[in-house]
């Protein structure tokens, strides 16, 4: 496993960390944990050198917190980074953040978190920290002990980003970049910013969800011939790790095939070279044909009011569409629960609030129905 020394300090951290929110689960719909393969996973991870474990209070309904809990008491607590975060929406007051704060402790066992988040701020989110005292508040968890770095992850645009990291001081910060959205959401720009704020980088969402690691088949086979013994998955891996100033690559690993995968891409690492860089450009171009929609299926829209299930409705539409695949959407779509179903959809714009990914989600919606009502 590759390593990377935080700061001026003597600590390692791995180049993968074992991100929490897309642990294996019971049924695919639903967020109940396998604990049993997902105590392999973490066991697997811990063994092959894998000392950066990141969940939050939301990632399965609460659940992931209560099982990294139970997870990680095996090993030693000295021997691992255990990172999470403060989802300042959850909170309806300033009493509710400590609340929130001394749950996750009890839910993760443990007495200190190594790294600790300001989840996912954006305009909205931001100014509730601000309205909450929620900074104030973790610095002085910070002075206690209780947290060792204190930092935040980030989804909105590079001037808010610029506004947080002036306004505050910060150990570190969290930023979704791959190579889509190293020009899609200027993840080049943030992560440009942290550089000029001497804040390391941790990666979020280095495959998008997935879809990275299978953007269509033309992206593909242009990956297979330019290394056929390499995974589609490991050229955005590396791509993140890659750059210097990234101090982890978070990745949300779902079962031990993609464990032992991404594993083989840390070790031993191999940086991007030139030529590499190209191969990614051509599959970019070749993704960027077919018209998709940038869900990474995080679920912060759920739940809808109307009962339509959004992460599986943009799931299906990019599994089938961009293929032109009719007859295989179509099936799929109707093996769903009517209920769950783009039709039902109202427009009232509570998802898209929520949206790290900036979608017009109603919009989207209204979309994907005249699809459907034009392609079935």
């Amino acid at each position: 496993m590759k390593y990377r020394t935080y700061q001026n300090s003597d600590l390692s951290i791995s180049l993968l960390g074992l991100g929490c929110m897309r642990l294996p689960k019971i049924d695919p719909n639903k967020p109940d944990i396998d604990e049993a393969a997902a105590q392999e996973m973490v066991d697997y991870a811990y063994e092959h050198g894998i000392n950066y474990f990141d969940t939050a209070h939301m990632y399965h309904d609460g659940a992931s917190e209560e099982f990294m809990g139970r997870a990680l008491k095996k090993f030693d607590r000295k021997s691992y980074f255990l990172a999470t975060k403060m989802p300042v929406w959850m909170a309806e007051s300033k009493e509710d953040i400590a609340k929130i704060f001394d749950l996750q402790l009890k839910r993760l066992q443990t007495d200190y978190f190594d790294f600790y988040l300001v989840h996912s701020l954006n305009v909205g989110h931001y100014q509730q920290m601000k309205e909450f005292g929620v900074y104030e508040f973790l610095k002085q968890k910070k002075e206690e002990g209780v947290i060792r770095h204190l930092g935040f992850s980030f989804h909105d645009k590079p001037e808010l980003l610029e506004q947080i990291c002036e306004e505050y001081e910060w150990d570190f910060a969290q930023i979704q970049l791959n190579y889509l959205d190293w020009e899609m959401q200027n993840a080049k720009r943030q992560y440009e910013i942290l550089q000029a704020h001497h804040l390391p980088c941790i990666v979020m969402e280095p495959v998008r969800g997935g879809t990275l690691a299978n953007p269509c088949e033309k992206s593909n086979q242009i990956f297979k011939a330019a290394n056929p013994e390499r995974s589609v998955a490991s050229w955005a891996l590396r791509y993140a790790a890659t750059l210097p100033n990234v101090m982890t690559v978070l990745s949300g690993m779902s079962n031990m095939e993609q464990l032992q995968d991404n594993l083989s891409t840390m070790d031993p690492f191999v940086p991007l070279e030139q030529k590499d860089y190209e191969v990614i450009e051509q599959a970019v171009a070749a993704y960027k044909d077919f018209y998709t929609i940038p869900c990474t299926g995080c679920r912060y829209c759920m739940e809808c009011p109307a009962g339509v299930e959004i992460p599986k409705m943009f799931a299906l539409y990019n599994q089938y569409a961009p293929q032109h695949d009719t007859d295989g959407y179509k099936k799929a779509y109707l093996q769903t629960p009517e209920s769950e179903r783009v039709n039902h959809c109202v427009a009232c714009g509570k998802c898209a609030k929520h949206c790290p990914q900036l979608i017009d989600i109603p919009e989207r919606m209204k979309y994907l129905a005249n699809y459907i009502k034009e392609h079935f």
